[in-house]
């Protein structure tokens, strides 16, 4: 695994919708506010990135935005987010979304036996879409203590 470690922050800027995960279902939870979010972009025609963003917070929270190219009327009822992670760790995760749980579990292990202490929030940047799973890229950016 080829972990890389950054001192410099690490910025974004999505828009989205933020909820808790119900008895820690966050993979199910994110897909169902970016599948909301998708819907309001859409809807409003807002011009974005076209990537799924996935922040997983303090308190069981998870926050699924995009970037935007404009930023959108407040009727359409996206939150936004602004995020800024100091120290980080990076990881590009390439192969079947269903690995992404386990890659992020062996980064966390690997930055651990290296002597670092993750913290949250902890975010996760997909790629479009490949028919071919086994090219799918997911970015992972682990917030370092």
């Amino acid at each position: 695994m080829e972990i890389e470690i950054f001192d410099e922050a690490f910025e974004i800027d999505i828009y989205g919708f933020g909820g808790i995960a119900i008895n820690k279902e966050y993979g199910a939870t994110a897909f169902k506010l970016s599948g909301k979010m998708w819907e309001a972009v859409k809807a409003d025609g807002i011009k974005s990135e076209g990537k799924n963003i996935w922040v997983y917070e303090d308190d069981h929270r998870v926050f699924a935005g995009v970037e935007i190219k404009s930023r959108p009327s407040d009727e359409v009822g996206l939150e936004h987010k602004k995020l800024s992670l100091k120290k980080y760790a990076y990881y590009k995760h390439v192969g079947p979304y269903s690995l992404i749980g386990q890659a992020g579990n062996n980064m966390t292990k690997e930055l651990a036996a290296k002597g670092y202490a993750t913290t949250l929030p902890y975010v996760e940047i997909y790629g479009h879409w490949n028919g071919d799973e086994t090219k799918c890229e997911t970015e992972l950016f682990m917030s370092l203590k």
